[in-house]
């Protein structure tokens, strides 16, 4: 259900039924419908980090559509409070919901260096590639406080294990120097995604998120640094924002990005309902239009999760937005697959316990 307001700076006003739930809670508030200062109190509703046990920092996975076989991450749930976020029903796996839960319950992995040293030292590692935010922002806005992120950084430095970052946050411009270091070994390559290059639009989609100017510097920044850059037109919004197509490769490209991909909007699960929310808040005068041509590139449904087809969609309009982004990514020379790392320089980092490797 919605709340009675909107909440604050939130990306979701839902608290959408756990899939694996038996019960589920809604507000009731006919008794309080004209305590205006009790429902302003409702909007204001505070991030809380809480600490993850976890006991590994690393995934697997074996799908076809992803160049990576590992992915770290710090965190589970993302303060940026994407209303499309397709990593927002791995909070149903708490027992918490896909909406407000997400994006105010952030668990953070305290341990997550430790981890990831005790992982990059198992005997029978052999190096291979590990995407950094897989799932949900390794810069969101935690991370200034935790630095968990940086802290992997730091180990994966020692040891030259190649990683891939992909993030949304300008925050990760302040490690840049672990970041050029990295680069000079050939052990790093960032992504940053850049959704709009309308301001006002992301402060509604992606509200705690970087801004495109924000987004556009950072590409600058890293790439004048000598730190392979990418940018990540993710996801691109039928109806909404794939209109702006022909100015996002331009600017990402006049920004210093190397490479450029695209990934179409992908409404899985728990998703559906919170994004279908966003735009009856956000863009109700386009929502018919926006749903209809959704489901054009998904054959008729909201979402597709046929390897090959989940990320591209399929039709004609999905045809027409891949064409135009082959077109200006090849006018703007983005159409390469990037610096290649090098995984010849790994070596084991030292283990926690202090104790040299004899081999």
């Amino acid at each position: 259900m919605a709340d009675h307001r909107s909440p604050v700076g939130r990306g979701s006003g839902l608290r959408p039924p756990n899939r694996f739930g038996e019960i589920h809670a809604e507000l009731d508030l006919e008794h309080v419908e004209h305590d205006d200062e009790y429902l302003a109190a409702l909007a204001k509703i505070p991030t809380q980090y809480l600490p993850d046990d976890s006991r590994t920092i690393i995934s697997e996975n074996d799908s076809p559509d992803l160049p990576f076989r590992y992915s770290l991450n710090t965190y589970r749930g993302c303060q940026h409070g994407c209303s499309y976020c397709y990593a927002r029903p791995t909070h149903e796996y708490l027992g918490l919901n896909a909406g407000l839960d997400f994006e105010t319950k952030i668990f953070f992995k305290p341990n997550a260096s430790a981890l990831f040293r005790e992982w990059l030292n198992r005997d029978r590692y052999v190096p291979g590639a590990i995407m950094v935010s897989g799932v949900t922002d390794c810069y969101q806005p935690g991370e200034r406080e935790y630095r968990l992120t940086r802290a992997c950084l730091e180990v994966a430095l020692e040891a030259r294990q190649p990683l891939s970052i992909v993030t949304k946050n300008a925050l990760v411009l302040r490690d840049l120097d672990l970041l050029q270091e990295m680069a000079r070994h050939q052990v790093v390559s960032v992504a940053v995604s850049v959704t709009t290059l309308d301001s006002t639009l992301t402060r509604v989609l992606e509200p705690r998120s970087s801004t495109p100017e924000a987004r556009l510097r950072a590409i600058r920044t890293l790439s004048e640094a000598g730190v392979p850059t990418r940018a990540m037109l993710a996801p691109i919004i039928p109806g909404l924002t794939d209109h702006e197509l022909p100015n996002l490769v331009a600017a990402v490209a006049e920004a210093g990005a190397e490479s450029a991909g695209l990934i179409l909007l992908r409404l899985p699960l728990t998703v559906r309902p919170v994004f279908l929310d966003w735009m009856a808040q956000h863009a109700p005068e386009k929502r018919e239009k926006i749903e209809a041509l959704i489901r054009s590139t998904r054959d008729g449904q909201l979402n597709q999760s046929k390897f090959g087809q989940r990320f591209r969609g399929t039709g004609p309009i999905a045809d027409q937005i891949q064409q135009t982004f082959r077109v200006f990514s090849k006018k703007y020379r983005l159409d390469g697959g990037g610096t290649p790392l090098d995984y010849s320089r790994f070596k084991p980092p030292k283990p926690k316990s202090g104790q040299l490797r004899l081999f």
